[in-house]
């Protein structure tokens, strides 16, 4: 017998041998986009009731076992229905579960007697080369909203007591019964008035009038570890605000700007240092004292015949790994320079260089043309 229903499969957006599991998270799914609390669209309220009963087959067992076998004609007694029964909610006890499950952290955080947390603060912090290399601690000013001492955060004036919203009696929530052609819904919302809370404070603080609170300037020392690099962020927990009438304060982030050195570079956590080296010292080699971060100097031997851009390692004397003990290594990078200018001693020396350059490279002409000669002689005897 034809019912004009679609498959429950097809509703849900799964396979029929689809596992509890994955009924579950497509039914969450579905539900959250379609609750006629959140989806104002036309037809939701339609494609909700669908879901719900879709789920409510398939999530027992034995009336899956029937829809598998028979289809909707097996569940013509009526066991698939509940249009009107929303006591028992696809495995839920009540509505209020489902509103928890379904719609956690989409709505207000403050339910009646909670209180919400605070705003996390960004803080924009600029630091030199070596501290972020080597950690510090650094002391800023932070204007942000702390809790009042004079009321300790109730937001009632000392001596005086809150009292009962007369919104919502005492609930902290709104609650509105709604009627259509598919049974009730009720729709619950926080009170505007308590804000969830309940009460109702009739004589406010003179000093936060009633928010709890109070705008302060703050100093806080902030550690920072070795090796941050710039862009990172680097959290103090419960050094953020605090939210109206007490609560969990939040955290504060501080976004680090490292400035660039005038000599090393970074990469990860090695360092890169360009050395400048003389045509002689790269031709015969030398001895050269390098600069690390730490203040000293290292030797490092140029070997002869050394090539610019050629790199060595002066291995954990780099940038240490955040929260270890490890480090990263110093790369020299050589980089020969070219005098732009000659005495005239200098001049007569790199002239007779170049004449015996020029000797040596006409000799080596010759050798190459005299084996050259001797195999092509080879070739035609």
């Amino acid at each position: 017998m034809a019912t004009g229903k679609r498959d429950y499969y097809e509703v849900l957006g799964i396979s029929r041998n689809a596992s509890d599991d994955d009924l579950k998270k497509a039914y969450r799914r579905l539900a959250k986009q379609y609750h006629p609390d959140t989806n104002k669209e036309t037809g939701a309220e339609t494609r909700f009731i669908e879901i719900k009963e879709a789920y409510e087959v398939l999530s027992d067992p034995q009336k899956r076992e029937m829809y598998d076998r028979y289809g909707h004609a097996g569940l013509s007694n009526g066991t698939g229905a509940g249009y009107s029964d929303f006591g028992s909610f696809g495995g839920f006890s009540n509505l209020n579960d489902i509103f928890e499950s379904i719609f956690a952290g989409t709505g207000p955080t403050q339910r009646r007697g909670g209180t919400q947390r605070g705003a996390d603060i960004r803080y924009e912090l600029t630091i030199s080369f070596e501290e972020a290399v080597f950690g510090c601690q650094k002391e800023i000013e932070l204007p942000r909203w702390e809790t009042c001492q004079t009321c300790k955060g109730a937001g009632a004036q000392p001596g005086t007591s809150t009292a009962r919203c007369s919104a919502c009696g005492g609930s902290g929530e709104i609650r509105r019964v709604q009627q259509s052609i598919f049974g009730q819904f009720v729709n619950v919302t926080v009170c505007e008035r308590c804000r969830g809370e309940g009460r109702v404070i009739t004589t406010p603080c003179e000093k936060c009038r009633g928010q709890g609170r109070v705008r302060n300037v703050r100093r806080v020392v902030v550690n920072i570890p070795a090796g941050v690099d710039d862009g990172i962020n680097v959290r103090v927990t419960g050094e953020g605000e605090v939210s109206a009438r007490g609560g969990t304060p939040g955290n504060l982030y501080v976004v680090l700007t490292v400035k660039p050195h005038q000599f090393f570079k970074r990469q990860g956590n090695d360092l890169i240092y360009e050395l400048p080296i003389s045509v002689t010292q790269a031709a015969l080699g030398d001895e050269a004292d390098v600069p690390t971060i730490d203040g000293k100097t290292v030797p490092l031997k140029i070997p002869p015949g050394t090539q610019t851009n050629r790199s060595f390692r002066l291995k954990g004397l780099g940038v240490p790994v955040v929260h270890s003990s490890a480090r990263g290594d110093q790369h020299v990078n050589v980089k020969v320079v070219i005098p732009t200018s000659l005495t005239a001693e200098e001049k007569r020396l790199y002239e007779e260089l170049a004449r015996i350059e020029r000797e040596k490279s006409e000799q080596n002409d010759k050798n190459i043309f005299r084996n050259l000669f001797e195999k092509t002689k080879d070739v035609f005897q």
